[in-house]
């Protein structure tokens, strides 16, 4: 069982990543075209393989209040066909190559990617300008992939146990930013919208000037170089100003308490506190203390929650690492018969505790241990590498935090994450829910 609820939480929640760097620095080269489009190159001659990537800086937080959900949608439209590529075939053109492909939407960006042979380099840049400059936005893609986005928000969000945790958390997390909906959206927006408009998020979001491309693996620079210019260079520059939100929500103002009513077997206990932005200064500490919380069966909540009192069957805090100030979730399931307020309760006890108790030296070199231990594994796949160069690009305008992002982690004290648990962990500024079976509704009210 709690193996089957640890899969169901990974579905949940996709922790985003740091940045990855292992003992040996990652090099690469970067410039900028004519038309804005940052290109950034990284070679790996180990395998015959390359990645061909494109991030765009729009996620849902870019969408109008009244259309959400567009962001996810053209992660899926871009897939439709371009002029060049009949409907249905891109994907077909790429795995004929022996290549794969995917795609993902986050609140703050939508990423696009190929794996392909070495010797398919050119095919999978062409790929990618094609959907970059000449992406079919019209009545019949646009009719298919409505009917697939509400019903992937059906299946995935609707009607599965515990799905709507995030679109109930973040709508009372924020009030004013974007933040407050989430990738999916809402079904109603994207039935209700026009054609036109989702040409219009097209034309404003999906420009040379608004992306990254990055081109890592078994390649030769002279050679991408020559068919980047040939297949970019001419691609014209979005000349819309691009919709960009302010970082302006205001305190939370005291604690949010809720009860959702699910098609659930066991309660759940929701707490979603206010944290900064990835990337500043108490980010690291927050990361940090998240991880001596809830980092693996050695963690604190685990310990004396799961393996000790046995009031929980899980207990997970996930920082949501989003480019403006954001939430760090905790999810927790009480084991049968407990008390959801006795399960709160303990949770709560285990953060005064870092608030006002010591963090050992064992403990503490733990969770050093652990941050080197991502960093040299994520390093050690190709995809990460270029994920995380877009990334750092992207949201810092600052492509080497692959290499020296590492150093902010180490920086970090004993007091540093004290001090962030004292800040950020605290009543007036956490949204807390309680998730309840159906049955139970007419009892409580």
């Amino acid at each position: 069982m709690r193996q089957k609820l640890f899969g169901l939480l990974t579905l949940l929640f996709v922790p985003g990543l740091i940045a990855l760097a292992g003992s040996d620095e990652i090099e690469f080269e970067e410039y900028d075209l004519d038309n804005g489009l940052h290109v950034i190159l990284h070679q790996d001659h180990t395998a015959p393989i390359v990645s061909i990537s494109v991030m765009y800086h729009v996620g849902s937080k870019n969408e109008k209040p009244s259309r959400t959900g567009f962001a996810h949608f053209f992660e899926h439209l871009m897939f439709e066909g371009t002029k060049n590529i009949d409907r249905g075939e891109y994907s077909e053109i790429v795995e004929k190559a022996g290549g794969t492909l995917n795609a993902n939407t986050s609140n703050d960006r939508t990423y696009y990617y190929e794996i392909m042979p070495s010797n398919q380099l050119e095919l999978g840049l062409w790929l990618e300008a094609e959907r970059m400059f000449h992406a079919k936005v019209d009545s019949v893609g646009i009719a298919t992939q409505k009917k697939v986005v509400i019903e992937e928000k059906k299946q995935r969000y609707d009607n599965r146990p515990y799905g709507d945790i995030m679109i109930q958390t973040m709508k009372r997390a924020f009030k004013k930013h974007p933040y407050r909906w989430t990738t999916i959206g809402d079904a109603e927006h994207i039935r209700a919208a026009e054609n036109h408009e989702f040409q219009e998020f097209y034309d404003m979001f999906y420009v040379p000037n608004n992306a990254v491309l990055v081109v890592a693996g078994d390649f030769e620079k002279d050679e991408a170089k020559k068919y980047i210019e040939k297949y970019y260079g001419t691609i014209p520059a979005g000349t819309q100003e691009i919709r960009r939100p302010e970082a302006n929500e205001p305190p939370l103002g005291g604690e949010v308490r809720d009860t959702v009513y699910d098609q659930i077997q066991l309660p759940a206990i929701i707490q979603a506190y206010r944290t900064p932005a990835m990337g500043s200064e108490d980010y690291y500490a927050v990361d940090l203390l998240a991880k001596m919380l809830s980092g693996g069966q050695s963690s604190r909540l685990h310990k004396k929650l799961v393996d000790e009192k046995e009031l929980a069957m899980a207990v997970n805090l996930f920082p949501m690492p989003f480019e403006h100030p954001s939430v760090a979730l905790t999810f927790a399931l009480p084991n049968m018969g407990v008390d959801p307020q006795k399960l709160e309760d303990a949770m709560n006890a285990e953060i005064e505790a870092v608030k006002n108790g010591t963090i050992d030296d064992r403990e503490f070199q733990k969770l050093k241990n652990q941050v080197e231990s991502e960093f040299v594994n994520g390093s050690a796949r190709l995809y990460s590498r270029a994920n995380a160069l877009a990334r750092n690009y992207t949201y810092f305008k600052n492509t080497d935090l692959v290499n020296t992002e590492i150093e902010k982690y180490r920086a970090v004290t004993k007091d540093d994450i004290k001090e962030a648990a004292k800040k950020y962990l605290t009543k007036d500024n956490r949204v807390v829910l309680y998730y309840l079976p159906e049955s139970q509704k007419q009892k409580n009210q």
